[in-house]
């Protein structure tokens, strides 16, 4: 909170009409979107930052929010996506040797509306009643229009069903992330941006991967293009059922027999091109506390998640057997150890995998990170058959 400013009146609005009332954060004015809660203590710049809440009102259950200010190094990518930020108690002052401004002042130039003040822990345990919903944030003189109009407006705006957002986030050119300097270049990848956070390219290069990051729009002629030795997908916000494109694309990397790993929405695409279905969760996965079993090892890892939709495994297998699909048997190797989500895939016949989590996690936890180094792993191994059939 900028301090010695005057407060001004802010309303949190729901769709079913709960109402909850505080103080303007951030730019004056209105502003909707999909109601979630994302329950992470810090790494509050990386969730604003991040284009997977594109089209989204954050609620952050920590109850402090804005101590250490914000920074050029936390960004994940240029711009604040969130549609607005709701939190309880603004910091007074940011206290971080990193700091190079005010978290309110940042969203007001960023153009964000937010509130504070507000009971979050409340709006948390109702969304977790109700199930995620749209919300408004109506501060400064539009604080003072009727409950009914506030709510006319949060129900008007367009629901995340249905909604094809990748295009809207993506990169409009495409540009290269190569190794740090020492680092020899040992791969390339084609990585489809359909809201790319910025260390996971960064992440890709620190393993010798010189990553050639692509419009989502991209044609697999284009792909080819960066002369590949595997392929990449995403993160990124809005319904996979609406990212026919995209499916498209990704089965002709598996028809080609390139090596893929995709995460989060990318997790989803490689479940809809094998054949499996996808759907809404009821409040999703937001935070960086989540519980999820890695198969392959018996290992529980905290993990860091954003997404509301999740892949839907057969009826009638066990999510510890493999279901068969046109591309040969597929195998759910990552469970939510909370409500039993499909939280990865592993195929059994091409070089695939998946995790509906984020392992580069900025700003943590960093317990998945060996995925990267698993991903290493399939494009080495490709590449010597790849040799070996040269040499025969």
């Amino acid at each position: 909170m900028s301090e010695h400013r005057i407060p001004k009146e802010a309303v949190l609005v729901l769709e079913d009409g709960r109402t909850f009332r505080g103080e303007a954060y951030g730019a004056l004015g209105t502003t909707v979107g999909e109601a979630v809660f994302a329950t992470g203590m810090t790494g509050y710049q990386e969730t604003l930052t991040d284009p997977s809440y594109h089209r989204q009102v954050v609620v952050m259950t920590a109850p402090h929010i804005g101590n250490t200010g914000i920074n050029a190094e936390d960004r994940e990518s240029e711009r604040v996506w969130v549609a607005g930020l709701v939190i309880r108690d603004p910091a007074l002052r940011p206290s971080n040797w990193r700091s190079r401004g005010d978290l309110e002042d940042g969203l007001r130039r960023a153009g964000v509306v937010g509130i504070s003040g507000v009971d979050t822990r409340a709006v948390t345990l109702h969304l977790r009643d109700r199930g995620a919903m749209r919300a408004g944030i109506f501060s400064g003189e539009a604080a003072a229009a009727t409950r009914e109009e506030m709510v006319r407006t949060v129900t008007e705006a367009p629901v995340m069903t249905g909604a094809a957002l990748a295009a809207e986030v993506t990169t409009q050119h495409p540009y290269v992330v190569s190794p740090p300097e020492g680092t020899p270049t040992r791969f390339t990848v084609a990585a489809l941006d359909l809201g790319i956070k910025g260390r996971t390219p960064a992440l890709l290069a620190a393993r010798g991967i010189r990553v050639h990051v692509l419009p989502s729009t991209s044609t697999f002629e284009e792909v080819l293009a960066t002369q590949p030795d595997g392929v990449f997908f995403s993160n990124g916000p809005g319904d996979p059922a609406t990212a026919d494109h995209e499916v498209g694309l990704l089965r002709s990397v598996l028809d080609a027999g390139l090596p893929f790993f995709g995460i989060c929405f990318g997790n989803q695409l490689l479940g809809r091109a094998l054949g499996l279905g996808t759907y809404k969760l009821a409040f999703g996965h937001r935070g960086i506390n989540q519980p999820v079993l890695d198969r392959s090892t018996g290992r529980v890892e905290v993990t860091a998640h954003n997404h509301g939709f999740a892949i839907a495994w057969p009826q009638g297998v066990p999510t510890d057997q493999a279901a068969d699909t046109p591309y040969g048997p597929v195998r759910c190797s990552h469970v939510a150890l909370n409500d039993d989500v499909v939280e990865g895939l592993s195929c059994e016949q091409v070089p695939a995998f998946s995790v509906q989590y984020h392992p580069e996690a900025a700003a943590g936890p960093h317990d998945a990170e060996y995925l990267f180094d698993r991903f290493v792993d399939m494009l080495t191994g490709h590449q010597q058959q790849e040799d070996t059939r040269a040499q025969a």
